[in-house]
């Protein structure tokens, strides 16, 4: 019972496969799930000698639940490819799956990082994920921001992890494109629609809530961008939701 396996899902991630593996070297068993990578992250990944996984990507919590039924292990913990565990969470990870005091997993808190440089407020002040959990116990739901479903009591870590999110500017934009992608297919499926409110109201409101109430403007120039970035965010989604919606109408013109 007392043992882990650690999960690191994948695409494209040969800057931090090798880092995100060593930092989950205390696991008992190290799954890689790629979504067919076509840099050097499985050669890497091979090198280091993890179980690799290849499956096609459709949403973050298939991808993640897919290889939580491959895990050797009932205790799991998942690990982002630009997160690391420190030594001060891998002494509570150690702890928690020996003594859980009834907890089915634990949220932990995360430093992040937007191009090397530490990121102090802009909403990450309030940044927590669950990473180690039962899978007896815990699932991921939703296609985009997936959560972990629990069916039991969550803890909480004292430490926190590193989070190197964002390597440039350009990696940002990439991720945030990506994302908007997944939730506007989401929401075409749901049959939504978009209006005025979506794409004038909803970014506006998005760089307000991370620049003045998250607090954006004392991370100084930094913050105002993740603000900038965040509601642009939010415009690409529902414009792609928009060309999806009228894709037969627009018949390729745009």
């Amino acid at each position: 019972m007392t043992k882990i396996t650690a999960i690191i899902p994948t695409l494209n991630e040969e800057i931090h496969i090798a880092d995100a593996i060593k930092s989950v070297s205390f696991a008992d068993e190290i799954i890689v799930i790629d979504s067919y990578s076509t840099d050097k992250t499985l050669e890497i990944a091979e090198k280091l000698h993890v179980k690799i996984i290849k499956r096609k990507f459709d949403d973050f919590s298939s991808q993640k639940n897919f290889a939580i039924d491959q895990a050797a292990h009932n205790w799991i913990y998942i690990l982002d490819a630009d997160e690391r565990v420190t030594p001060e969470v891998k002494k509570e990870i150690l702890e928690a799956v020996k003594n859980p005091n009834g907890f089915v997993g634990f949220y932990i808190r995360r430093t992040f990082y937007f191009c090397e440089k530490k990121v102090n407020y802009s909403g990450f002040q309030r940044d927590k994920v669950i990473r180690l959990f039962l899978k007896e116990h815990c699932n991921y739901k939703g296609a985009v921001h997936e959560r972990i479903a629990a069916n039991g009591e969550i803890g909480f870590f004292k430490h926190k992890i590193d989070h190197f999110s964002y390597r440039n500017y350009d990696h940002y934009i990439s991720k945030l494109n990506h994302y908007a992608a997944i939730r506007a297919k989401e929401l075409h499926e749901r049959g939504a629609k978009v209006n005025i409110y979506h794409v004038m109201i909803k970014p506006s409101a998005r760089f307000f809530i991370h620049y003045f109430i998250r607090l954006g403007f004392l991370d100084g120039f930094t913050g105002f961008l993740v603000a900038k970035t965040q509601a642009y965010g939010v415009l690409t989604r529902y414009i792609k939701l928009w060309l999806l919606n009228n894709k037969k109408h627009l018949n390729g013109r745009i």
